[in-house]
């Protein structure tokens, strides 16, 4: 890395985090976007009078975040309701009525959008007030688009760029990386943890103060606390100074159909919050299987959330063993290393990693993307390496399986599904492992 970094960056999003963290709090956060003004404004009232200590939400809608704003304008024209709300197209004046009296110090409100080229929307977002998002150069390019990566990594600057240079006096922005959760499920700890932290390190790099690290629930408690674990280290060695924290996703894949199982789902990524001093929880909700969450069905979440979390005995009976962090610690330390060897900067660095195969994100069918690796779950319900590529790490010892591996990968995908639903007891026999 080259340049000056910022200085550690104080910021209504997290200042607030940090504040109701050393608290013993823990801030929990829903997945909430609605197209109306009149229906966001209310999802975020609800937000902020839930039972739990919360921030907001405002996710956009999918056309917004590919930049197909002609199509916007026509649903806004016919009235056709959005996935999500449309930042850009409602104009200044708009947003800022959404978030007037409510959005503020005590309640900070997050942007969140999945675009690969973030320059208008972050435009937008400074012009409505708002100083927290999220994404990445790699987080939100391999999955969501087929923008060439080199890009997505300039845009990306720039857009880091805009957001240090125009944030509001005393008001720098706070960006959090989504490469703890790469295509949601079947990416093994190591790649999550190190793509997280090189993200991170990229913004800082272009300006940013003010960060935090994600990771999503996988498919062992006790593996996922000791990559959040070898996160932390990893976050105190890389970025110093720089002013951080560590969310959680409730897990990311194919989630319980039955109230019961996506509740304890939800309860457990609670528990791994609590037992890795995470200061943030990202929820699903009972229905996340079935259609498109309510507002009353989030607040439900967050208050699951939060009650689960003000348990004396919330961490009780999570342990992860010191050889396990410390192989996982290595294992997304050879990966940044191999990344940042690379290039002194880091976005380059990034894109050159993911061409020549040292990221390679399996199952990804981005064209910059390898694909060359594959994973398994194991007897114990251990996310693993079965095929690792050319990344500089090794995989698993592990058999030949037998079968169709599209039949295998569904398998895989639908491992948590059927564990919390009650047709597999507890970690018993994991789906077999993908050969293709």
């Amino acid at each position: 890395m080259s340049g000056t970094l910022p200085r550690p960056a104080g910021n209504d999003f997290s200042d607030f985090v940090h504040e109701r963290s050393r608290a013993g709090e823990l801030v929990v956060q829903p997945r909430m976007g609605f197209s109306a003004p009149e229906r966001m404004r209310a999802g975020l009232q609800a937000v902020r009078a839930a039972r739990a200590t919360t921030v907001g939400t405002i996710t956009v809608d999918s056309y917004t975040r590919v930049g197909d704003h002609g199509s916007v304008r026509e649903a806004l024209r016919t009235g056709t309701p959005l996935n999500g709300y449309p930042l850009v197209e409602h104009g200044p004046e708009t947003n800022h009525r959404l978030l007037a009296g409510l959005a503020g110090p005590d309640f900070p409100v997050q942007l969140r959008h999945g675009s690969a080229l973030p320059q208008r929307l972050f435009e937008a977002m400074l012009a409505a007030g708002l100083t927290a998002t999220e994404g990445g150069p790699v987080s939100y390019c391999l999955p969501y688009s087929r923008t060439p990566l080199a890009e997505a990594a300039r845009a990306w600057a720039d857009g880091c760029e805009l957001l240090a240079d125009r944030a509001p006096a005393g008001r720098p922005v706070h960006l959090e990386s989504f490469g703890g959760c790469m295509l949601g499920q079947l990416c093994p700890p190591g790649l999550l943890v190190a793509l997280s932290v090189l993200e991170c390190l990229f913004f800082v790099q272009h300006g940013i103060g003010s960060v935090s690290l994600s990771y999503a629930q996988q498919t062992n408690p006790a593996q996922d606390l000791a990559a959040v674990r070898a996160m932390r280290r990893l976050a105190a060695e890389y970025l110093g100074a720089v002013r951080w924290h560590v969310v959680i996703y409730t897990y990311m894949g194919v989630f319980p159909r039955t109230r019961a199982g996506a509740l304890r789902l939800l309860a457990d990524s609670v528990r791994l919050a609590r037992a890795t001093g995470a200061e943030r929880l990202v929820t699903k909700t009972a229905v996340e299987a079935l259609r498109i969450p309510t507002i009353e069905e989030n607040i439900e979440a967050l208050e699951l959330a939060g009650e689960v979390a003000g348990r004396p005995d919330a961490a009780a009976g999570l342990s992860a063993s010191a050889a396990e962090e410390a192989a996982l610690h290595l294992e997304a330390r050879t990966l940044i290393e191999a990344t940042l060897a690379l290039h002194q900067d880091v976005g380059e660095a990034l894109v050159r990693a993911v061409r020549q195969g040292l990221l390679d994100v399996p199952y990804c069918l981005h064209p910059d993307n390898a694909n060359q690796a594959r994973t398994l779950i194991d007897e114990t319900g251990r996310l693993r390496w079965r095929r690792t590529g050319r990344m500089p790490i090794a995989a698993a010892s592990v058999s030949t399986a037998t079968g169709s591996p599209a039949f295998e990968l569904l398998d895989q995908l639908r491992y948590i599904e059927r564990r919390c639903d009650g047709v597999l007891p507890g970690p018993a026999r994991p789906p077999r492992s993908v050969t293709g």
